[in-house]
């Protein structure tokens, strides 16, 4: 039999068709004998039979293979649904949800580190070429934060121009050199905006221990941002109480 083709299903009960077939087709001089007439009607409701339920089994076989695509089809669509959820439509990063939830998630078991940063002068980018513009900023200072930062890291877009990034079981000694890099990445950056200026961020950071909340280590983190942004811009700033946070 060829790889390719299936396997008959049916084979015994072929074989035993064909034998009685056989027999009917040797005594074909007994056509009036009764035994003869209800062999006769046996095969003819027999190859009905056969065949009827070759039928339903190819149709039960494509119904299968259907249903196998559909829920390929259906886990697929599922994962974009949730990929989306999770997800900042423009940039690909999470989404503010879904930073609340990791950083939450991570301070039950560890501490983190918690960088916050600002697009300097946002607005005037946005009214002075246009939001397409503004997006390709937007996008330019994405790949900076995911060319620079370490493997562990989740990035989030929290607000418009606003970003976070969280550095799980990282205190202020790991994590400003991080910031830093952040920074100068981002102001070293070609953005080719149409007047030739460039592009910097201000930068707020705050260390928690295990215990605390994403309340907690964003409202720290913004506020040295701040504190940043008071202090000329393109700067870091560390939460001067963040990493004494005791734990719960």
């Amino acid at each position: 039999m060829d790889a390719a083709t299936p396997p008959d299903l049916f084979e015994a009960e072929n074989q035993t068709l064909l034998v009685a077939r056989s027999a009917y087709q040797r005594h074909d001089g007994l056509e009036e004998a009764p035994c003869r007439q209800a062999l006769g009607d046996l095969l003819v409701a027999y190859e009905r039979l056969l065949r009827e339920t070759r039928r339903l089994v190819r149709r039960s076989d494509r119904a299968e293979l259907d249903m196998n695509q559909l829920n390929l089809r259906l886990q697929d669509l599922a994962a974009q649904l949730e990929y989306r959820a999770n997800h900042d439509p423009l940039t690909g990063v999470l989404n503010r949800a879904a930073i609340i939830e990791r950083v939450n998630q991570q301070l039950r078991s560890g501490g983190l580190a918690l960088i916050v940063l600002d697009i300097d002068h946002f607005k005037r980018i946005n009214d002075s070429f246009g939001h397409p513009v503004g997006d390709r900023v937007i996008l330019g200072v994405v790949a900076c934060l995911q060319a620079v930062v370490p493997p562990t890291a989740q990035v989030g877009r929290v607000g418009g121009e606003e970003f976070t990034v969280v550095l799980p079981g990282q205190g202020h000694d790991t994590a400003m050199p991080v910031a830093e890099a952040l920074r100068q990445a981002i102001e070293s950056h070609r953005f080719d905006l149409p007047d030739g200026s460039g592009i910097t961020a201000s930068f707020g950071l705050s260390c928690l221990a295990q215990g605390g909340t994403f309340d907690n280590a964003y409202g720290l983190a913004d506020e040295a941002l701040y504190v940043a942004k008071r202090g000329g811009r393109n700067r870091v700033s560390l939460a001067p109480c963040s990493r004494h946070l005791p734990a719960a």
